[in-house]
C-alpha cells in the first residue's frame, strides 16, 4: 500500500499536467486557425479543473497501474472544436491535432532539462528527481501514443488531413470504432511495436537537445 501511495505522489502531478497542457494546445492551436469554440467555452486554459476527466484521468490510468500494464493511458474531456470554422480546414486539422503531441513533447523536454539541472545542483531530495522522470516518461509515452494513426487519436486525425478527400471521407468513419479498436490493440500488445519506437526516436531527439547542456553542467 505504502509503494502504490508512493508511486501515487510520484505520478500524479506529472499526469494532470500533461493532459492539461496537451488539451489547452489543442484549444490554442485552435483558436489560431480560427475555431474560438474552446476558446469561448473557457477550454484554453492551464486549469486542470477545465479539462479533468474523473474516470479518463484519474481511474482509468490508476487501474492501468494497478494491474501493472506496461503502459499507462488516460485521457481529459475531449476539447470541442469545429473544424469548418478552421481557416482551412482540412489543413489546419493537421496542425490542431499536432498541438497536443508538440506540448507532450515540449514538457518532457523540459522535464529532462528539469533533471539534468537537479543532478547538477546536487539536490538530493529523490522525490524531486522522481516525479522530473515521471514527467518524462508520462509525456513521451503520450507524444508517442497520441501520435498514433487512429482516430479520434491525434495521429488519425493527421492522417485523415494527409488523404485525399475521398479516402480521408472514409477512414473518418471509423472513428466511433477507434477506442475499441485501440483497446484490441493495447490488449494484444500490438501498439508496443509503436510507442517504443517513437518515444526511442523523441528520446534522441531530446537528448540532442539538451547535449550542450548537458556539457556546460558536467
Amino acid at each position: 500500500m505504502n509503494d502504490i501511495i508512493q508511486t501515487i505522489a510520484v505520478y500524479a502531478l506529472p499526469l494532470i499536467f500533461a493532459i492539461t497542457l496537451h488539451e489547452a494546445a489543442h484549444a490554442y492551436a485552435a483558436k489560431y486557425f480560427g475555431d474560438t469554440t474552446a476558446y469561448s467555452q473557457g477550454r484554453m486554459s492551464l486549469n486542470p479543473a477545465k479539462h479533468i476527466d474523473p474516470f479518463g484521468t484519474i481511474i482509468l490510468p490508476l487501474i492501468f497501474f494497478l494491474v501493472g500494464s506496461p503502459i499507462m493511458l488516460g485521457y481529459a474531456k475531449p476539447v470541442p472544436i469545429d473544424f469548418g470554422k478552421l481557416r482551412k480546414p482540412k489543413r489546419d486539422m493537421a496542425w490542431v491535432a499536432l498541438a497536443g503531441p508538440a506540448a507532450n513533447f515540449v514538457m518532457a523536454l523540459l522535464s529532462w532539462i528539469l533533471a539534468l539541472l537537479l543532478r547538477a545542483g546536487g539536490v538530493d531530495e529523490p522525490y524531486f528527481m522522481a516525479v522530473a522522470n515521471a514527467g518524462i516518461r508520462l509525456n513521451l509515452l503520450f507524444f508517442a501514443f497520441n501520435l498514433f494513426p487512429i482516430p479520434p487519436l491525434d495521429g488519425g486525425r493527421v492522417l485523415t488531413s494527409m488523404l485525399p478527400h475521398k479516402y480521408a471521407y472514409k477512414f473518418a468513419r471509423i472513428e466511433p470504432y477507434g477506442f475499441f479498436i485501440i483497446m484490441v490493440l493495447l490488449y494484444l500488445q500490438v501498439l508496443n511495436f509503436w510507442v517504443w519506437p517513437i518515444e526511442s526516436i523523441a528520446q534522441f531527439v531530446i537528448r540532442l537537445i539538451v547535449y550542450p547542456l548537458n556539457i556546460l553542467l558536467n
